[in-house]
């Protein structure tokens, strides 16, 4: 493609003009080779938090690109979990593991083909209810879920409690009670996560 001065003038001048790798918005590349770093997936319906709590694990170095195939924007960052770098996956949002959107197939595909060491299942605390059955499917299908209880500042504006324990024994996967846009239960979170993510081994020199 001929730079867009040439292109406006009818020449040539063989120059390229750059393709944006990246979104602009806020958000600048890493380089660090994440090939090896453990994988793990933020999921849920849309408008529960999910894409505060990635920028919260990651801050602003993230890749933003189509998914393989499809036109669906996927972002992934860097985050650090005590003394490991880890890869966070921003998925699409999606109500199902039965797909009836294209974003709700990258969701699945993502999830189901992609080695992912943790399942982060964002949800929102005022509507747990109908949030709860697509943690359900998550379950079932041998993921290794993590349940993130998003919104909490609000749910207690309405008069809203939750037991946490009481619903990890329920649902027999850890749970984490959190306002992500407050930087409420950050911590735990990823003390949560560290626990779901394989031990490295050092290598002892011979």
């Amino acid at each position: 493609m001929d730079c867009h001065k040439c292109k406006s003038q009818g020449q040539s001048c063989k120059k390229r003009s750059p393709k944006l790798l990246f979104s602009p918005k806020n958000q600048q590349p890493f380089t660090q080779d994440v090939s090896h770093n453990p994988q793990i997936a933020l999921v849920g319906m849309p408008n529960v938090g999910k894409s505060v709590l990635f920028n919260a694990l990651t801050g602003i170095y993230v890749t933003v690109s189509n998914y393989p195939g499809t036109t669906v924007e996927v972002s992934r960052g860097l985050a650090q979990i005590g003394e490991q770098s880890i890869t966070v996956i921003d998925t699409p949002g999606m109500y199902s593991l039965l797909p009836i959107s294209e974003e709700e197939k990258v969701a699945r595909d993502l999830l189901l083909l992609e080695p992912v060491a943790a399942v982060v299942h964002v949800v929102d605390a005022k509507n747990l209810g109908r949030m709860l059955p697509l943690t359900f499917q998550l379950i079932e299908a041998g993921l290794p879920i993590l349940l993130a209880v998003n919104m909490m500042d609000e749910a207690h504006r309405w008069g809203l409690d939750l037991r946490p324990d009481l619903l990890e024994m329920e649902l027999e996967v850890p749970v984490v009670c959190m306002a992500a846009a407050l930087n409420q239960g950050i911590d735990e979170l990823r003390h949560r996560i560290a626990s779901l993510l394989p031990v490295q081994v050092a290598m002892i020199p011979a």
